[in-house]
């Protein structure tokens, strides 16, 4: 088990962007738990709203930026790329934290942070995303992206149990400090990078249809199509945990800081089980995701009726396998079977619909916490969870001749194809077998 969940580590290039990325990880969920708590208790009363317009203002850029960022992750050394990137968020961390130590923070300032921190992210996602397959040999892949995974909800275990910690003791804003510091770590480890090691693939050529040609590729992707639905329905009512702990955490069990840092490193352990699940798998399969959503569903359900605290608790830890599992599944299955020359667009793309659902669902969802209470604000998450697994179904249904048939009175299900994903991950495992091009 170890070699094969952990085979990437091997090559020292992902071993050294592994580690930096780690500490930069842990850095900016420790930002991000200081963030909303800043938000929802020091700058405002308890209001939801607020927080969900700071998640709208920092994930809205990836889709306003998209022509741009997918062009940028193509075209450019995106090694550079990630360099300016983490950089610059760093710089805004640092300062972020200045003003909040200082005593001059106003909730408008976070506004304004949260929006330059979301224009950075727009190009860092593409280029980050597309990046990893430039580090690992191209059938570890799948592997690397399941480990960059587990790697970030280690950090989320981690972050905001500290920052939780970190708030009671020194405040807010050192936080925010520690997490600017933290970005030394990733840009120390790009610039030790053994560069005569990296796989690079073709760069697409210079053209004005350029900006359009991932959208192109994607329209004839059914199967793409239905994983950048399924992520739109999750992203946007579903993946706003912010809201959800930090509002179940104060409102409802009437804890504090450090209660509601716990809650989100509890749902990390799930999400790096889900994580280190899916590095196991050789090859990730599109019908894995309709039934993650699924599951996804009935835990909200679930975390929505629990009576207490550490009830509720444990069932984040569902929520967390189940979502991991779908987010490193639809990634894995978009990098293996899309074209290398058009990859980086085509991951804006997905990390554009992933991350900018959130400026639509953040404020509704926070309005229904505000207005009906947060245990109806996880059913919306709850509803958006079925709602993607219908869609699936109906993509099984459609393009996979999905059948329910009976023997002796007992229902199992037939299928009459292989969908374009798995084909074009199977013609790829034949041609690495066969030393061909990748």
């Amino acid at each position: 088990m170890t070699s094969t969940t952990f085979r990437s580590l091997a090559g020292f290039n992902y071993r050294m962007w592994a580690a930096g990325a780690l500490v930069s990880n842990v850095g900016t969920w420790m930002q991000r738990t200081a963030q909303d708590w800043l938000v929802l208790t020091e700058l405002t009363h308890n209001d939801a709203v607020a927080v969900g317009i700071v998640m709208a203002l920092q994930f809205g850029p990836p889709i306003l930026l998209l022509p741009v960022t997918g062009y940028v992750a193509d075209r450019f050394d995106r090694r550079k790329v990630l360099m300016v990137t983490q950089a610059t968020m760093g710089v805004l961390g640092l300062l972020l934290g200045i003003l909040t130590v200082t005593g001059l923070v106003a909730l408008w300032q976070v506004y304004i942070f949260a929006l330059l921190l979301g224009c950075t992210a727009a190009f860092d996602a593409p280029a980050r995303q597309v990046f990893v397959s430039a580090l690992v040999e191209r059938e570890n892949l799948s592997n690397a992206v399941a480990l960059n995974s587990a790697s970030f909800n280690v950090a989320r275990m981690i972050g905001p149990a500290v920052a939780g910690l970190l708030i009671a003791a020194v405040g807010t804003g050192w936080v925010f400090l520690i997490n600017a510091a933290s970005f030394a770590a990733v840009l120390t480890s790009l610039n030790l990078l053994r560069r005569d090691q990296l796989h690079y693939s073709a760069r697409s050529a210079v053209g004005r249809g350029n900006l359009i040609e991932g959208f192109r590729y994607v329209r004839h992707r059914p199967d793409i199509i239905v994983i950048l639905v399924i992520v739109f329905i999750i992203g946007t009512f579903g993946l706003n945990f912010p809201i959800f702990t930090s509002t179940m955490a104060t409102v409802v069990f009437h804890k504090g800081a450090g209660e509601y840092g716990i809650l989100s490193s509890i749902m990390a352990v799930g999400s790096v089980t889900g994580a280190l699940l899916s590095a196991r798998r050789a090859h990730p399969r599109v019908a894995l995701l309709f039934v993650a959503a699924a599951i996804f569903g009935v835990g909200c359900a679930l975390a929505a009726l629990m009576p207490g605290y550490w009830a509720f608790a444990l069932s984040l830890v569902v929520i967390g396998i189940s979502a991991q599992t779908l987010t490193t599944s639809a990634n894995s299955v978009v990098q293996l079977s899309t074209d290398p020359l058009v990859r980086g667009r085509v991951m804006a793309i997905y990390m554009a619909i992933f991350m900018g659902g959130t400026p639509i669902g953040a404020p509704i969802v926070g309005w229904v916490a505000n207005a009906f209470g947060p245990r109806w604000a996880l059913a919306v998450g709850a509803a958006s969870g079925f709602a993607a697994a219908a869609v699936g179904v109906y993509y099984l249904v459609k393009y996979r001749s999905m059948r329910v048939r009976y023997a002796r009175w007992r229902p199992y299900l037939t299928f009459g194809g292989r969908d374009q994903a798995e084909s074009d991950l199977a013609t790829s495992e034949i041609e690495i077998q066969r030393g061909g091009p990748v």
